[in-house]
């Protein structure tokens, strides 16, 4: 499968813990579903909830899930606008582009476009440097980054009008590939964010059972080879967050770190410390950080 229906399938499993298991902690403390305490109130996780997945009718729960994460709860909306696109709108893909600016091709596709060019920004080099090899650049080097440069371009096209919020939602929404076939480029986006919601899970300074399965449960028998290695080699890594913030070109910091904070249940100190050392590394101002906690719905890091 491509690398941004790992993505989703990954991000859908992750949502679908926080979500039903926030609905039976607020139950079980006595309060009627809506927002456990701690949260600031509203975003994602409380639309979830509001939403009651675990208990509509018509499909699965996760069919459900990614078409609420999709943002197509309502039944509406094109997955596609065209090469004029401001971007996806509604659902995690339109609070990805919506982080990212508007740029040519809508969301992130104008910077897609200059990082598949090799001009990134300041101190982050070109494609291959700046997405960690993925493409099989310098920053693997050798058979590590032509096998990491198959996996990004594998299921892939050289171009599409589509953002990375529309190919993601899309994706969330059909629970499998979206219509469009991603670039290379948006490939390797999807891997960076499946490598930052790893180490994210693991920042608690273990990964048991519940998180493994939160992580991989949803991605069943359709890894082949060089996928699985990808995923055990992200599993064994150690938790750095300096590391993987010198992997995330400029433009992308606000995107990582809102996939970071999705795979924590965001219930201790270490996880708040990874998600600050995080923070400070990528240089995000801490009231980008706060603002991207209201969105989602959770404490916010910073008083």
């Amino acid at each position: 499968m491509s690398l941004m229906k790992s993505l989703a399938k990954v991000a859908a499993g992750v949502m679908l813990a926080k979500g039903v298991g926030a609905v039976m902690k607020s139950r079980q403390q006595g309060r009627p579903g809506g927002s456990s305490a701690g949260r600031s109130g509203g975003g994602l996780l409380d639309s979830l909830l509001g939403n009651n997945v675990a208990g509509q009718r018509g499909g699965s729960i996760t069919d459900q899930l990614g078409q609420i994460l999709g943002g197509r709860g309502a039944g509406g909306g094109r997955p596609y606008s065209g090469p004029n696109s401001a971007g996806a709108q509604g659902g995690l893909g339109g609070m990805l582009d919506g982080l990212g600016g508007r740029g040519a091709g809508g969301g992130l596709g104008g910077m897609l476009g200059q990082l598949s060019g090799g001009r990134g920004s300041s101190g982050a080099g070109g494609l291959g440097d700046m997405l960690g090899g993925l493409l099989g650049g310098a920053a693997a080097g050798g058979a590590a980054g032509a096998a990491a440069g198959g996996l990004a371009r594998k299921d892939s096209q050289p171009s599409n009008n589509a953002s990375f919020g529309e190919l993601f939602n899309d994706s969330l929404s059909r629970n499998d590939e979206p219509e469009v076939t991603p670039t290379p480029e948006q490939n390797a986006v999807a891997g960076l964010m499946l490598k930052a919601m790893i180490q994210a899970a693991k920042s608690d300074g273990r990964i048991d059972d519940a998180e493994k399965e939160r992580l991989l449960g949803h991605l069943g028998d359709e890894l082949d080879d060089d996928e699985r290695q990808f995923i055990r080699e992200q599993m064994a890594a150690p938790v750095d967050a300096a590391a993987l913030a010198r992997e995330v070109p400029d433009g992308l910091q606000a995107q990582v770190y809102l996939m970071s904070l999705l795979a924590i249940d965001f219930d201790n100190e270490e996880e708040a410390r990874y998600l600050h050392a995080l923070a400070e590394a990528m240089g995000l101002p801490r009231e980008a950080v706060n603002k991207i906690h209201d969105e989602v719905g959770t404490t916010r890091l910073y008083n």
